[in-house]
């Protein structure tokens, strides 16, 4: 079972990754469409639409992703100091309630709002002319299928949790660094840092 939970894990950090070059097209895109509207005096109406389905694309596909790195904001003011076993209770109280419900209508629902899109081949109505519709509301019931998947993931870690009384693991990714964690690993001490910084204090020019 835990070989499943990571794999799934593994599927969603590399849909997370591959989606994530899409903030570098959005930025080369509006870095180009302010020099060229600006110093050319050429602006491109189809810009701003593809600018929109740019950075909706990447915010959607990269749902399932932070939910796999557990990620998402939470209101944890209390959560953090609860044994494992409540916080697994209040989670998979909150997936199966709330969030179960309203993925699967996304999901449905967008299923069905991509199909008449492409039912119409519909394009923009922003600009004159504006580019496609149709495949970027396809990314829709995509991402959330993906949510979904990861969401049941999470699911099976809260059952877990409740029966063995800790966390099962997650696909290791980039994290934040932790300071103390750090200093752990090069074997620093806060004194030894204190004492670095008198000694540059001394060698600065007109300090004692």
């Amino acid at each position: 079972m835990q070989k499943l939970l990571l794999f799934i894990d593994k599927v969603s950090t590399w849909v997370g990754h591959a989606f994530s070059f899409f903030i570098v097209g959005l930025t080369l895109l509006v870095s180009w469409e302010v020099f060229s509207r600006y110093a050319l005096d050429q602006p491109h109406a189809w810009a701003f639409d593809v600018m929109i389905m740019l950075y909706g694309t990447l915010f959607m596909m990269a749902g399932a992703y932070t939910l796999a790195k557990n990620g998402h904001v939470r209101g944890d003011v209390l959560y953090g100091f609860f044994p494992p076993r409540t916080q697994a209770t209040i989670d998979l109280t909150l997936y199966i309630v709330f969030f179960m419900p309203g993925v699967i209508a996304l999901t449905y629902s967008g299923y069905f709002y991509a199909a008449e899109s492409w039912a119409i081949k519909e394009s923009s109505n922003i600009t004159a002319g504006g580019p496609p519709y149709y495949p970027f509301k396809t990314i829709i019931p995509l991402a959330g299928a993906f949510i979904l998947v990861q969401g049941i993931v999470e699911i099976v870690r809260c059952v877990i949790c409740l029966k063995q009384g800790q966390w099962p693991s997650r696909e290791v990714d980039v994290q934040e660094v932790d300071v103390e964690e750090l200093k752990k690993m090069v074997h620093v001490k806060d004194e030894d840092i204190q004492k670095l910084d008198a000694f540059i204090v001394r060698q600065e020019p007109g300090k004692k």
